[in-house]
């Protein structure tokens, strides 16, 4: 019986941290990058090779002047204009990185921030934008361009048959 329990225990550990993007982050340890509940006007779709087309994060909807809160702790890598748009990005632990635009930077290059610290205020000026303003949030690995909204979905939970 304690075998059972013991190899059970075990099974949940590797499946809570292997289970997600940020696998070498505990559950718990993101948020939102906009207060209040999200909309999501436009979802992560992956480009099907590194080069072609795709939307490489989440836009949610918000209002200019909203504050854009860092999703996790992490250290300020960017903050400054991209191709003439305002952008933040974030350099986690394990490697990933959150980029935040447009956004009006409250933060400089190799400021360390925790989660819920005010990046800056969103700004107008999200091409593609339903909403009065879009936060385009991205998520990557390297190179690898990932799902944000993946960091703030708990983490699959399997269990395997016991034999």
């Amino acid at each position: 019986m304690l075998r059972a329990r013991l190899l059970v225990f075990l099974i949940v550990v590797v499946s809570l941290v292997g289970g997600s993007p940020a696998a070498s982050a505990a559950p718990g340890l993101w948020g939102s990058p906009l207060p209040g509940d999200l909309v999501v006007p436009r979802a992560f779709d992956p480009p099907p090779t590194p080069y072609a087309a795709g939307h490489r994060g989440a836009d949610l909807a918000g209002a200019a002047g909203t504050p854009v809160l860092a999703a996790g702790a992490g250290v300020v890598a960017f903050a400054g204009m991209v191709a003439g748009r305002p952008v933040v990005s974030v350099a986690h632990a394990g490697g990933l990185r959150t980029t935040y635009e447009p956004v009006q930077p409250a933060v400089a290059a190799g400021q360390a921030v925790a989660r819920g610290t005010p990046l800056g205020v969103l700004v107008d000026g999200h091409p593609g934008c339903t909403a009065q303003a879009c936060l385009h949030w991205g998520l990557r690995r390297g190179d690898v361009y990932l799902d944000p909204l993946s960091l703030l979905r708990p983490p699959r939970v399997r269990l395997l048959p016991w034999h």
